[in-house]
């Protein structure tokens, strides 16, 4: 807008002077404009508020990156216990596994070896005086066997209730560690900005700040400038068109009228109540040429100021909700604290899990390992059993050949004897 009196260049004929209801219609339209006044104060609160979201912002990104850095390193150390304790639990159970195998093994060659005796009859003639078969293991005592399977049976189970135990401990450390990580990963996932509003500038095609609102808050105080300018030539304007009616015959009590309740933080330069200095034709006819180009750029500045408060009001929008990420964020990373603390905690009988455990193996894996030394040695037995058997039939049949022998020759010698 013009909304100045400077000289201009002489015409050869001068348009007749608007009307008092011209005039008063300028004033009218002039009034309502003033009402811009309170998107300016608006602008203001949002700029406050936009600075205070500023330095809370400052102060929740330090603290999630503090905690963030925090949880990292401690994190790393977690991993290096925890990939210590599975690599026990693996070990533990490729041992347990070889042992079982072996075990089976073991027992297996002695079920053999009993089904051996079970399968071999007693001959008859071994056994005078009783009708029964009997079998080679109606001979032993199966009870010496069940007992020492009894035995690796109770060792077994004990050392597969450790490795239960540290099984569930590491799964349930596992776990912890993992959610720790979702929570990281699902903030690194997050965008470090929000989408914001078209500003007042386009922005540049490098890389935005990890923060947003200092390029925001620039553009609103901008934004801001440009509506209080704006707003002082709206009261120029009024000021002019005032003046321009009280220099008009019967224009003192309609301007009086007009510019009662005016807007606050309207301020006028122009004294309502007194009466204006007298002013020529010419300097009269360059002012109203001023307000009439003035009066056609009211409404064109009413929504220049409009569109800015309503730009400022999507950026506080776009701010407040990068603040509100910003806290869930920071929300997410207390929690992964508090959850590493708790793990922090449960860090000591983690630790002595996997050592009992390994001190329980190696105990029930001793006991074992005696056991299967019995069983072999309860195998070695019965192989010999059977074998004295087998040894004792050819004993047999070899005595009874040579009994045969003998009673041929004597037989011979009688025969030889009675001729």
């Amino acid at each position: 807008m013009v909304s100045s009196t400077s000289s201009t260049p002489p015409r050869l004929a001068s348009p007749a002077p608007p009307s008092l209801e011209t005039l008063v219609s300028h004033l009218v339209a002039s009034k309502r404009s003033l009402s811009s006044v309170e998107q300016v104060w608006r602008g203001h609160e949002i700029i406050e508020t936009t600075r205070f979201h500023l330095e809370t912002s400052v102060t929740t990104t330090a603290r999630s990156s503090f905690l963030r850095s925090g949880i990292a390193a401690q994190l790393h150390t977690l991993k290096h216990v925890h990939k210590h304790s599975k690599l026990v639990e693996v070990e533990g159970a490729q041992e347990y596994g070889e042992v079982m195998r072996t075990l089976d093994e073991a027992d297996q060659r002695l079920k053999d070896t009993m089904d051996g005796l079970r399968s071999t009859m007693v001959e008859i003639r071994l056994r005078p005086g009783s009708d029964k078969p009997k079998s080679l293991m109606d001979f032993v005592d199966e009870g010496s066997v069940d007992k020492v399977l009894a035995n690796i049976r109770e060792s077994a189970n004990a050392a597969q209730f450790a490795y239960q135990e540290l099984l569930e401990a590491n799964r349930s450390f596992s776990d912890d560690i993992r959610q720790i990580e979702e929570i990281l990963r699902s903030l690194k996932g997050q965008p470090s900005e929000p989408p914001t509003p078209q500003t007042h500038e386009q922005p540049s095609d490098e890389a935005m700040p990890v923060s947003p609102i200092p390029d925001i808050l620039q553009d609103m105080e901008g934004r801001s400038r440009d509506m209080a300018e704006n707003l002082e030539s709206l009261v120029r304007h009024f000021d002019l068109c005032l003046m321009a009616i009280k220099q008009t015959e019967g224009g003192g009590d309609a301007a009086l009228q007009l510019t009662a309740a005016l807007p606050d933080g309207a301020r006028l330069e122009e004294d309502v109540a007194n009466a204006p200095e007298p002013i020529g034709d010419q300097e009269r006819q360059e002012m109203l040429e001023v307000l009439a180009t003035d009066a056609d750029q009211v409404e064109e500045v009413v929504m220049e100021i409009r569109d800015h408060i309503n730009a400022m009001e999507a950026q506080l929008a776009a701010v407040t909700a990068y603040v509100v990420q910003l806290d869930h964020e920071y929300a997410k990373v207390t929690a992964a604290f508090r959850l590493l603390e708790k793990v922090g905690s449960e860090l000591h009988a983690f630790v002595a899990q996997g050592q009992l455990f390994v001190t329980r193996w190696d105990a029930e894996k001793a006991k074992i390992n005696e056991r299967m030394d019995e069983l072999s040695s309860l195998e070695e037995f019965y192989v010999g059993y059977l074998g004295a058997y087998d040894n004792l039939l050819v004993e047999i049949g070899r005595r009874q050949f040579m009994e045969q022998q003998m009673e041929k020759v004597v037989q011979e010698s009688m025969r030889k004897l009675d001729t």
